[in-house]
């Protein structure tokens, strides 16, 4: 049965046909124009196609994706206003293109300007037209189908790379364009700079005929006259495209300083209405962009260079990057703004030694190991690469955070990233920029090829928080970028890896003795077990199955389309059980194994499948393969798979485990702090709570109504203290506790039916709550909230303002007050925010308010 897709809830489609033709690499050539909130220009694709395409009957039947069940109906674009740029000459640089915007200075908002625009809205397309075969049209032509979305597509055209001076040098058949786009992707790895130039050089070559293209909700479709298969389809096609202000793959806002920016946001579409591409991961591709933009701005991307601009004509600079190593087109990210590097005020000969970047380019290629991906300039196979502790790093932030940053960022990067090499080695990318993002960003971060980007939150307070997150994102460096899952669906390779190694590298970056690392492993163990039982019983059972297509996961259609489970579904956005439940595995693996066992066969794997694309059996099968037989006890793939993966709720194994959570001594001291006798005992059985943006915001605030107190101590005294108190009355003493001692601390508190105004301003002096990180103010928040603690409420005005990312469950606590007070300061801080408010964030907080 053909059941409807709500685009505003259900499945995510992917649907190119990559199993017809595959995306080997994107050149880029953007203009960024803040007046109009347009990014507009040309992609030209270089494609190879499989050895699995033949001529196919006209019986072949291929499902339409218009937004009527007619046949689709293609039409030639209408003359675009944009002069076509020369092309007769060429350079070995990309060089600027001097066309003139369309509509400059308006928002395209319309779509009605007789371009193809990809429809507002749903098209009626049925789940089972997502895995139809596009091999060749109805009238036995190929159709190539891109993802794409919220873009104007103005022209598509066959590129003539046969026009391009010298390309005769590395082709046998000059005069065969797509035999001359298969030998240039083809070219070894030690050749790859000549290929980008190559590509660059073909990108600027003139068409040779515009090609046939339509777009629906979720797909760009561009066939050819007569080309029958893949094989016959052009190898080389640009395409001219505007973005849309309101397109989701990008936010146009204001930095901290109040200046315009604009940058990715890690959208739920990913990147397809920022260009048109192929998004299943499968499609690994390599790419290079020059973006142009205003002189005073700074353009950042994905690239294995550090891109200096260069002046075109008056007012506008130009920025290019490249990537060389294979990446599905989902990761690519790029920043604009006017951010400013930020500089250590010291920087010792050491450190620059340390840190000296080894490019491809100096081809000590020397082979540590066979690698089994595909060929690209691999670091783990430069003997120099293998040995670089520290990369070369660089942090932008807008003026107004330098301080901050220096105090703050600049100095954890390099122990968080020799700390890291230290447990997985070699690093796969050569270089990393980090970028404070604005305040509407919704998360506290978001790693991509080249880059993070940080969420201002993690600056405040000590360095636990920005330290434990920069860790995080490090990670992802090896699991989600070098390493990434096969299967979207199986999220937990990449969150759940990161989360378990954000804690190692962040008690190796601190130094800290193994017993210290193993009481701060634990203690943050404990607060993801609350965290993980709230989730659990706050979320639909099918979205706490972290394998959902069990196995027929990383199956696709024919053409290669497919969906992804709860891709659009707003309230995955506040979930975190592939977080908590991958970490929960990854440690019971790692104690079952004993560290020393599991972290050497983790850096066996890394070197065997970087560069690739896994699921999870692949994981497994190599673990158990690598250990001996004696410490397997009755582990399998089948028990993983059945205990941990296919199950909603809290994995049984888990279950057994709870009771250690207790054993950890920096909890202990904590309880000690507000709890008395057998609380200690029972603190993994306290009442789950929600934790930052995890959960659908008005979960954790119903489950607060159903909480009972716990038993006190020290804290509790001083609740129910008399306000005159006799002068022979002790004083307590409070210990200094670390940042995730004081969220237990709180969240200990939150137990409590009553706590006085007395109290508060006494938990808040002792403890200096309003400048502590982001996480322990959003607990002293909550509190404020729970027992209307009206003089503080400017704390939690300025977390709703600074604190978008974990700010949201907030918006419900006040809303379920009933206390009028509240609710208007939810309603004012909300409309002060909102224009400027991550898109999916403000709708959810727009539902709780009105």
């Amino acid at each position: 049965m053909d059941v409807k897709l709500d685009p505003s809830r259900d499945d995510l489609p992917l649907m190119a046909n990559t199993s017809h033709i595959l995306v080997k690499h994107y050149v880029l050539d953007l203009d960024v124009d803040f007046e109009s909130q347009i990014i507009e220009g040309t992609i030209v694709l270089f494609f190879e196609s499989g050895n699995r395409f033949k001529k196919r009957s006209s019986s072949t039947e291929v499902a339409c994706l218009s937004e009527s069940n007619e046949a689709c109906k293609f039409r030639m674009p209408e003359p675009c206003q944009i002069p076509v740029t020369n092309t007769k000459t060429f350079s070995s640089k990309i060089g600027y293109n001097d066309f003139v915007i369309c509509g400059k200075g308006e928002k395209d908002t319309s779509g009605k300007d007789g371009n193809h625009d990809n429809q507002e809205q749903a098209s009626g397309i049925s789940s089972s037209k997502y895995c139809c075969d596009t091999g060749n049209h109805g009238s036995e032509e190929f159709l190539l189908v891109l993802d794409c979305c919220d873009l104007s597509v103005l022209k598509v055209e066959e590129v003539d790379v046969a026009a391009v001076p010298g390309i005769e040098k590395f082709t046998r058949s000059p005069k065969l364009r797509n035999q001359i786009v298969h030998e240039l992707v083809a070219l070894p790895a030690d050749r790859w700079r000549e290929q980008l130039d190559y590509y660059a050089l073909c990108s600027q070559a003139p068409g040779c005929g515009e090609l046939l293209f339509d777009t629906d909700t979720w797909s760009l479709q561009i066939r050819k006259t007569g080309a029958q298969t893949a094989t016959d389809f052009p190898h080389a096609i640009r395409i001219r495209y505007r973005t849309k202000p309101q397109g989701r793959s990008v936010t146009w806002t204001s930095d901290q300083s109040g200046r315009p920016c604009v940058y990715t946001v890690g959208s739920p579409i990913n990147n397809r209405a920022l260009f048109p591409c192929q998004e299943p991961p499968v499609a690994m591709s390599t790419w290079q962009a020059t973006v142009r933009a205003a002189a005073s701005l700074v353009v950042l991307m994905s690239g294995e260079n550090s891109a200096e601009p260069t002046q075109l004509r008056e007012g506008y600079s130009s920025w290019h990057y490249y990537v060389t190593m294979p990446m599905p087109a989902s990761t690519f990210t790029i920043a604009v703004g006017s951010w400013t590097e930020m500089k250590p005020e010291i920087c010792s000969s050491n450190d620059l030694a340390t840190e000296r970047s080894f490019s491809p380019s100096e081809a000590d290629f020397r082979y540590v190991g066979v690698c089994g991906h595909m060929e690209y300039p691999c670091r783990f196979q430069n003997a120099s690469a293998t040995t670089q502790k520290i990369i070369p790093h660089r942090v932008f932030a807008p003026a107004c955070l330098k301080r901050v940053c220096q105090e703050t960022l600049l100095p954890l990067i390099p122990p968080c990233l020799s700390a890291a090499f230290s447990v997985l080695g070699t690093h796969p990318f050569s270089r990393l920029d980090v970028l404070i993002v604005p305040a509407n960003f919704s998360s506290l971060g978001m790693a991509s090829p080249h880059i993070v980007f940080l969420s201002q939150s993690t600056l405040t307070g000590m360095s636990q928080l920005c330290g434990t997150r920069l860790c995080h994102e490090i990670a992802h460096a090896w699991f989600g970028l070098a390493i990434g899952a096969r299967d979207w669906t199986e999220e937990w390779l990449s969150e759940g890896f990161a989360t378990h190694l954000e804690d190692v590298f962040w008690a190796k970056a601190q130094q800290l003795a193994p017993h210290e690392a193993r009481e701060q492993q634990k203690l943050r163990a404990c607060l993801r077990w609350h965290r993980l039982q709230d989730e659990v019983q706050n979320s639909p059972e099918e979205m706490q199955v972290l394998r959902p297509n069990k196995e027929k996961t990383g199956h696709v259609s024919d053409s290669g389309s497919s969906v992804i489970r709860h891709g659009l579904n707003p309230e995955k956005v506040f979930m975190q059980v592939h977080y908590l439940k991958g970490y929960f595995l990854l440690q019971f693996l790692a104690k079952t194994l004993g560290e020393d066992t599991y972290f050497s066969f983790l850096r066996k794997f890394v070197h065997t499948f970087h560069g690739q694309l896994i699921l999870s059996q692949d994981f497994l099968q190599m673990l158990l393969e690598n250990i001996p037989e004696e410490k397997r006890l009755e582990l399998s793939v089948g028990n993983i798979f059945r205990d941990w993966l296919e199950s909603s709720g809290i994995p049984q194994p888990l279950q057994r485990e709870r009771q250690a959570l207790a054993e950890c001594g920096l909890a202990q001291q904590v309880s000690a702090e507000v709890s008395a006798g057998d609380a200690v005992h029972a603190l993994p059985s306290l009442p789950p709570r929600a934790v930052g943006p995890a959960l659908h915001p008005w979960h954790g605030a119903r489950d607060r109504r159903r909480r009972r107190a716990t038993t006190v101590a020290k804290w509790v005294r001083v609740n129910r203290r008399p306000r005159k108190r006799k002068r022979k009355d002790r004083e307590e003493v409070f210990e200094k506790l670390l940042p995730d001692q004081l969220v237990l601390l709180l969240e200990h508190l939150l137990e409590q039916k009553t706590v006085t105004p007395r109290t508060l301003q006494s938990l808040e002096r002792t403890y200096h709550l309003s400048e502590q990180d982001a996480e322990v103010r959003h607990r002293w928040c909550e509190l404020i909230v729970k027992h209307k603690y009206t003089k503080a409420y400017r704390d939690v005005e300025r977390f709703l303002q600074e604190d978008q990312a974990m700010g949201i469950y907030l918006y419900g606590e006040l809303m379920l007050s009933e206390d009028p007070r509240q609710q208007h300061l939810a309603r004012r801080c909300f409309e002060l925010s909102r224009e400027q408010m991550d898109r999916s964030s403000a709708a959810v907080v727009a539902e709780m308010l009105f």
